[in-house]
C-alpha cells in the first residue's frame, strides 16, 4: 500500500508474526525498528520511497497463522512479511504464496554472517525462500549428582560426558546402559532413565536422524523414509519397555508430569529444549536458586550418536521471515529483514526469549557471549538438523508418532512399527514419499 507525500511516496509493508509476548516480541518489534535504516539508505540512493511498517504480532498457532495467511492470500490481502516455522516453506512454495529469495540474497551485506547451516532450514528444491529469525538447540540434560551415583560413574566422568558425546564415545545405547544401571542399582526409579517430551512433536526426529536417518530429497523436495534406521529407531524405545523400565514419558503431561520429574531430580537423562532453561529456572527451581542451580546440578549436551561411528546431532526449528508473492515491493520487505537482522537485533531477541545466535557474529558480541548458557549451546548448531520442508510432513510426524504409541504399550514390536509406518504411508502418500 502506497501514499504520496510531498514528492514522497509512503509504503505500508505489513508484517505478521507469532510471538509468545512479552518475551518474543523483538519478531515483530525488530523489524519497526529497522525502519530509520532502510529509509536512510533509501533516501542516500535518491529512492522516492519510505517505508512505514504495520504489524501483528499474537502467539496465535502456527496452523492457524498459516491458515490465515492463505485465507488473506485468496483475497489478495496477504502480508508483505510473515514470519513461522520453517517447515511451512514446502507448503507454502508449492502453492505459490511465497517468493524465492536465491537470486537477491548475495545484494544484502547482512545475510553474509548467517551460519551456513541455518540457511538449509529455509531451502526447497535448492532455493532459499525465507530469511531465518531465530533458531535453538534441543540438548539432552542429565542430573549430575544421580549420574555421578551410578555405577563406573565418577564426577570427572560426569563432567566429561558433554565431550565424550562429541567425540562419538557415548552413543544411545550407552545411555540406555546407563540408564539401566541406574535403576540395578537404586539411583533411580524404573521408568525414570530417560524422559523425552509427553506427546507428539519434533523431538522424536532428532532421534532418528541419530540413528542416520533422512527425511527429504534436496534436489527433489520428495520425502523419505529410511526402515533401517526407522527399526532401529523403535529398536530404541522398544528397549526402554522391556523389563529395566527406562522410559515413562509418554502420557505423562507436561505441568504435572514431565517438569517437575526432570527438574526434580527424579530424571537421569532428559530431553528438551535451549529455551526451557530459562523457563525451568523461572517456573521450577526458582526456590533452589534458578539458574545457579541448574549449573550446579545439570549438565547438557548434544543426542549422542545412534550407534557405534555415528555423529552425534541436534534438531532446531528455526522461525523464518517470508515474504508474500502478493507483496508490491518485495524489495522493501526484503530490505526490512536485512536491517532486522544483525548482531544488536538477533541477540536482544535470544536473550530476551533463550534462543541462540543466528549469526556467527554474536559469537563475539559480547552482550551474547554474557550469557553464559546461551554461549554454552551455541556450538550446537554446528551439529543440527532440521524438519524437511515438504507439505506431508505432517502426515509422516504423526503416523511414526501412532506407531510409537503402540510400541510403549506393547502393541506393536520395532518391526511390526516399521511395517505399520510403510503401509500406512504407502496408503496415504503415495509416490510423494520414497521408502528405503
Amino acid at each position: 500500500m502506497a501514499e504520496e507525500a510531498a514528492g514522497i511516496e509512503l509504503v505500508t509493508v505489513v508484517a505478521r508474526c507469532r510471538a509468545k509476548p512479552p518475551t518474543e516480541d523483538w519478531r515483530c518489534n525488530n523489524l519497526l525498528d529497522a525502519v530509520a535504516d532502510v529509509n536512510a539508505d533509501l533516501e542516500a540512493a535518491g529512492d522516492s520511497r519510505r517505508v512505514v511498517v504495520e504489524t501483528i504480532q499474537d502467539n496465535t498457532g502456527f496452523g492457524d497463522i498459516m491458515q490465515e495467511y492463505a485465507l488473506a492470500f485468496e483475497s489478495g490481502e496477504a502480508p508483505d512479511i510473515v514470519l513461522t516455522g520453517h517447515e511451512f516453506i514446502g507448503t507454502e512454495a508449492t502453492a505459490g504464496r511465497i517468493i524465492s529469495i536465491e537470486s537477491v540474497i548475495a545484494d544484502y551485506p547482512e545475510f553474509d554472517a548467517m551460519i551456513e547451516s541455518l540457511w538449509g532450514s529455509v531451502t526447497f528444491k535448492d532455493e532459499r525462500w525465507g530469511i531465518p529469525q531465530d533458531t535453538e538447540a534441543r540438548p539432552i540434560y542429565w542430573d549430575k549428582n544421580l549420574l555421578a551415583s551410578v555405577p563406573g560413574w565418577d564426577d570427572a566422568r560426569v563432567e566429561g560426558l558433554a565431550d565424550e558425546i562429541i567425540a562419538g564415545n557415548f552413543t544411545l545405547s550407552d545411555m540406555l546402559d546407563t540408564a539401566e544401571a541406574a535403576v540395578a542399582a537404586g539411583v533411580i526409579e524404573p521408568g525414570m532413565g530417560f524422559w523425552m517430551r509427553p506427546s507428539n512433536g519434533d523431538d522424536f526426529t532428532a532421534v532418528y536422524y541419530a540413528f542416520g536417518g533422512e527425511t527429504i530429497e534436496a534436489d527433489t523436495g520428495t520425502l523419505i523414509y529410511d526402515t533401517e534406521a526407522g527399526l532401529k529407531f523403535y529398536e530404541f524405545f522398544e528397549r526402554g519397555l522391556a523389563g529395566d523400565g527406562s522410559y515413562g514419558f509418554l502420557g505423562a503431561g507436561w505441568g504435572d508430569g514431565y517438569h517437575p520429574a526432570v527438574s526434580g531430580g527424579d530424571v537421569l537423562f532428559w530431553a528438551g529444549g535451549t529455551w526451557q532453561w530459562a523457563e525451568w529456572a523461572d517456573q521450577w527451581t526458582g526456590d533452589r536458586g534458578g539458574q545457579e542451580y541448574q549449573f550446579e546440578n545439570w549438565g547438557y549436551g548434544l543426542y549422542p550418536a545412534g550407534e557405534a561411528g555415528g555423529s552425534p546431532t541436534t534438531l532446531s526449528h528455526p522461525l523464518a521471515y517470508l515474504i508474500s508473492s502478493q507483496s508490491e515491493n518485495p524489495d522493501l520487505a526484503l530490505a526490512l529483514i536485512a536491517k532486522a537482522t544483525t548482531d544488536e537485533a538477533n541477540t536482544r531477541h535470544a536473550i530476551n526469549s533463550a534462543h541462540l545466535a543466528i549469526l556467527t557474529t554474536q559469537s563475539s558480541y559480547e552482550p551474547y557471549t554474557s550469557d553464559v548458557f546461551l554461549a554454552s549451546v551455541t556450538y550446537m548448531l554446528d551439529y543440527t538438523s532440521y524438519l524437511p520442508n515438504n507439505p506431508n510432513w505432517g502426515t509422516v510426524k504423526q503416523v511414526t508418532f501412532d506407531a510409537l504409541s503402540a510400541v510403549q504399550v506393547g502393541e506393536f514390536t520395532a518391526q511390526e512399527a516399521v511395517d505399520f509406518v510403510v503401509e500406512s504411508l504407502q496408503n496415504e502418500l503415495g509416490d510423494e514419499i520414497i521408502i528405503r
